[in-house]
Formats: structure tokens, sequence, C-alpha cells
């Protein structure tokens, strides 16, 4: 028969292993990574005029596009979505909201979908649209289907 292993505050279940002391030289070579990545993320922040232009432009030249954060999994299901639906959204990525505020009046939460040069919405937008039946014509009359 088997017996239950006791446990507590005292002694956690499974047992941590101990991290094993990092060398001061790896720690160096951590630390520069780390502060590479925070340089290149707030490269975009910090030049919003051409983020902003560069979004315009792609909005302007696709039927649809799809403005989102990189690895962002919401941005991943419109573009599945769209997708499914036989659509090849140009997908733009940015590093927050505030790049998208002079080609938008009000709040916009990514991702945002445009159609037609248009601002559709976000997900729920754009689910909503979708669960109705008004998503396909929509398409259509942006140029983004042909069936």
């Amino acid at each position: 028969m088997y017996q239950a292993i006791p446990y507590g505050a005292s002694r956690p279940w499974p047992p941590r292993p101990l991290p094993a002391p990092m060398a001061a030289e790896a720690a160096a070579v951590v630390d520069a990574a780390v502060a590479a990545v925070a340089a290149e993320e707030r490269l975009p922040a910090q030049q919003p005029a051409a983020a902003r232009e560069e979004v315009r432009r792609a909005v302007a030249e696709s039927p649809v596009v799809v403005v989102g954060r990189r690895g962002c999994c919401l941005s991943h299901v419109v573009k599945r979505l769209l997708q499914g639906l036989g659509v090849n959204p140009a997908v733009h990525e940015v590093a927050g909201e505030a790049e998208l505020a002079g080609i938008v009046d009000g709040d916009v939460a990514l991702p945002a979908v445009f159609v037609g040069g248009r601002l559709l919405g976000g997900l729920d937008r754009l689910m909503a649209v979708h669960i109705s039946g008004e998503l396909v014509p929509i398409l259509k009359e942006a140029g983004a289907l042909w069936l």
C-alpha cells in the first residue's frame, strides 16, 4: 500500500533544487542581453510619428490590415479567423496603442482590424460581425474576397 508523503510550509513538495551560483562573466552577458532587448523595445516608442505613418500607409495599401503586438494571442486569433474565411490580412506589429493615436479617434484596443481603409474594431467587434453574418459582405466590398 502507498503512503502519503507529508509536507507543509516548512517542507515544500516537490523539493526545490538550489540554484547554482552564476559566474560573474555569465551575469554580465545576461545583463548586456537584457539591456539590448530593452533598448530595442524602446526604439519604436521613441519615434511614434514614423510608426504612425507606417501604419497609415499599410492601411491605405491593403484591403485588410491587422495591427497588433508581437506575439499577442489575440492577434493570432484574428489572423486565423480571417485566414479561415480566405482572406490574407497584412499584419503590422506595433509597440502599443500610442502608435495608433494619430490614425483613429478615441480609444483603440489592440489588435485593431482595418477593412477597406476603415477601422472595423478589435477582436470583439470582428467576432460579433462574423457571428451576425455581416463580415463576408464587408470583406467582399473591400476587395479582400472574390468568391
